[in-house]
């Protein structure tokens, strides 16, 4: 549908379209999470329920994750901002929601708090503190020596430490975006902390949608990847259906 998509480093980002309606201006793009890629299984769940649903939708691989090109140890939360520019810039023609999860939800925030052309943002289980998370998940890895998760795949790096640690949070972005916005958060996320959504909540004094998962993880393992999806595919079919004119 897109042909190639590069980012601005010239890296080709793997993609998977799943074309919904034919003839459709909507768009869902959907980003995945740290040591992630666009073949999670709840993420192609979920541009399996959104294309049934007659809403388009782009799973896409962030540079140096999955097949996209690009080294691992370059990802860190601003280059896959980047990267998501990118995609934007070639689909310029569409009414573009972004559904980011865990860091790819970090990057969606600070780019929708500059960028109005993510007309709608969900983020699942998406990061908040990424200085935190840092530390939580990986102070005790040496970076340059080390891997994240004990995955041999996936080495740690001084760039991604000092990106995230240069972040901090996201509460300040977040407080800037004035696209509708729905969070999802399991209440047994052990990776990102369901608080975490509900200080963006009460950063924005409720002008986001929480929706809280009952018994979900990080990742909507089943039986709770059915509720992700349900949950994102009903708030999106109301916003496009309510959506106002594009200015």
């Amino acid at each position: 549908m897109f042909g190639d998509l590069e980012n601005a480093q010239g890296e080709t980002l793997d993609f998977s379209w799943h074309p919904g309606d034919s003839g459709s201006s909507r768009l869902a793009l959907i980003g995945h999470g740290v040591t992630g890629n666009k073949d999670r299984p709840f993420l192609h769940a979920l541009a399996n329920a959104l294309s049934s649903a007659g809403i388009p939708a782009l799973r896409f691989s962030f540079s140096g994750n999955g097949q996209s090109e690009g080294r691992f140890t370059d990802s860190t939360i601003s280059k896959e901002v980047a990267d998501l520019e990118s995609i934007l810039d070639r689909t310029a023609d569409r009414e573009v929601a972004y559904v980011g999860h865990s860091m790819g939800g970090a990057v969606g925030v600070i780019l929708a708090a500059k960028d109005p052309r993510i007309r709608y943002l969900v983020t699942l289980a998406g990061m908040v503190y990424p200085a935190k998370f840092a530390q939580t998940e990986f102070g005790e890895v040496t970076p340059g020596q080390g891997y994240m998760w004990d995955d041999d795949n996936c080495p740690l790096s001084q760039s991604f430490m000092n990106d995230l640690t240069a972040i901090e949070t996201t509460l300040d972005h977040a407080g800037r975006i004035t696209a509708p916005w729905l969070l999802v958060h399991g209440d047994r996320d052990d990776v990102v902390p369901f608080q975490d959504s509900e200080d963006i909540r009460a950063k924005t004094r409720d002008r986001v949608k929480l929706i809280s998962l009952p018994g979900a993880d990080h990742v909507f393992s089943e039986p709770h990847t059915e509720a992700m999806t349900r949950a994102t595919v009903a708030w999106l079919q109301t916003q496009f259906e309510n959506r106002s004119p594009a200015v």
